[in-house]
């Protein structure tokens, strides 16, 4: 979340302006396609129970399988608050790397690096998010858990900038038509070493659902959604994120 935003909410919520992550948010999985290619569609919109102000989010992206080990996936992203026009936001570079055999170990790791640039960089910084990421199984459920860190920096804004710890994860269970059900949480903390209170922390959790519509060869659309809950006074109210990738 860029820092106009971040500072807009703040005000409103009167919360630390860090304490949200975008609507679009998802949960990334540490597998790696080699020589796969996407185009990724993102959507998210969320309602704060006491600002009374709906903010929305969204971005595409093109993505590539370079190594067995590693994908590559640039951004365009857009925002929107309120009644405003929805708006160019920021454009990221997201590199994903696999670091463990699918199924050879009780669990996949694999490590996420992110490089946002906001529209308005020569004052906001950059933002560098990073962490590893877990997947195992236990029979026919499946779950992810991601710490992720991230950090602005190259600010000119006056302001002074944390390393910020939040998560995703999911628990998803494969139905025999091939489609996953479960629920999908996130999360905001605040500082790395020095977590907000728990009143203060943003946590989001809902049902979710995924699935794939295979066109042929390796070319597929693959998709997911959630619904998600504000746990705490300081989450948003509801929102709405969902997430549709065209692979080929």
């Amino acid at each position: 979340m860029r820092t106009t935003a971040r500072l807009a909410m703040a005000a409103a919520l009167l919360l630390p302006a860090f304490a949200h992550a975008d609507p679009d948010e998802y949960v990334h999985v540490p597998a790696v396609e080699y020589g796969e290619k996407e185009i990724d569609f993102k959507y998210g919109t969320r309602e704060f129970r006491d600002a009374n102000q709906r903010d929305s989010a969204g971005s595409i992206g093109f993505g590539w399988g370079a190594k067995t080990w590693w994908f590559t996936e640039a951004y365009l992203k857009y925002h929107k608050e309120g009644s405003d026009t929805t708006k160019y936001d920021a454009f990221e570079w997201e590199n994903k790397f696999q670091l463990t055999e699918p199924n050879k170990y009780p669990v996949d790791v694999g490590a996420l690096i992110e490089l946002e640039a906001p529209k308005d960089h020569a004052t906001a910084g950059y933002e560098i998010k990073l962490g590893p990421l877990f997947q195992w199984d236990t029979g026919a459920v499946r779950w992810n858990f991601n710490p992720l860190f991230e950090r602005m920096v190259r600010t000119n804004d006056g302001e002074s900038h944390h390393t910020e710890m939040g998560y995703e994860s999911q628990v998803a269970y494969r139905l025999s038509n091939g489609m996953d059900v479960g629920v999908q949480a996130f999360g905001d903390l605040g500082e790395w070493n020095h977590w907000l209170a728990s009143s203060e922390q943003s946590h989001r959790i809902g049902p979710a659902v995924a699935g794939k519509i295979k066109l042929g060869g390796r070319n597929q659309i693959r998709w997911n959604a959630a619904w998600l809950f504000g746990a705490t006074n300081a989450s948003p109210d509801n929102q709405l994120r969902v997430q549709a990738e065209y692979e080929f």
